[in-house]
């Protein structure tokens, strides 16, 4: 598949891909790199992400809805108002990231490391975040109801 001129597959090379408001639901970008990319709004609901280096990329207002996200790198990356309801981000690196505003409803967060994450005004209603590191992250007015902790 080809979107905004890049090939979208498994272990692709996306580092600062232009893909904003690009159409990548049910994409399969297992250990892809995408690192500093800008993906803000894009639609990457039930997308595969699976080991992906998502460092320092912008996924503000991204849709992330079911999405495979176990082990993935997104350290640093800005997840502002990003829809991550049902995501699996089992093992994941989130360290330093910015989910201020974020919806992680029902989002499967065991083992993830999340230590400096600002996840202020974040949905985590019925996450599970059994065996997460939440060291240092800022849950300042974050929905934990019914979150499994």
């Amino acid at each position: 598949m080809i979107v905004n001129g890049y090939e979208i597959k498994p272990e692709a090379n996306l580092s600062e891909a232009d893909l904003k408001w690009a159409n990548l639901s049910e994409a399969d970008l297992k250990w892809a790199d995408l690192s500093e990319a800008d993906l803000s709004g894009a639609d990457l609901s039930e997308a595969n992400l699976s080991e992906a280096n998502l460092s320092g990329a912008d996924l503000s207002g991204a849709y992330l809805s079911g999405a495979n996200l176990s082990k993935a790198n997104l350290s640093g990356a800005y997840l502002r108002g990003a829809y991550l309801n049902g995501a699996n981000l089992s093992g994941a690196d989130l360290s330093g990231a910015n989910l201020s505003g974020a919806d992680l409803s029902g989002a499967y967060l065991r083992g993830a490391y999340l230590s400096g994450a600002n996840l202020s005004e974040a949905n985590l209603n019925e996450a599970y975040l059994s065996g997460a590191d939440l060291s240092g992250a800022d849950l300042s007015e974050a929905n934990l109801s019914e979150a499994n902790l």
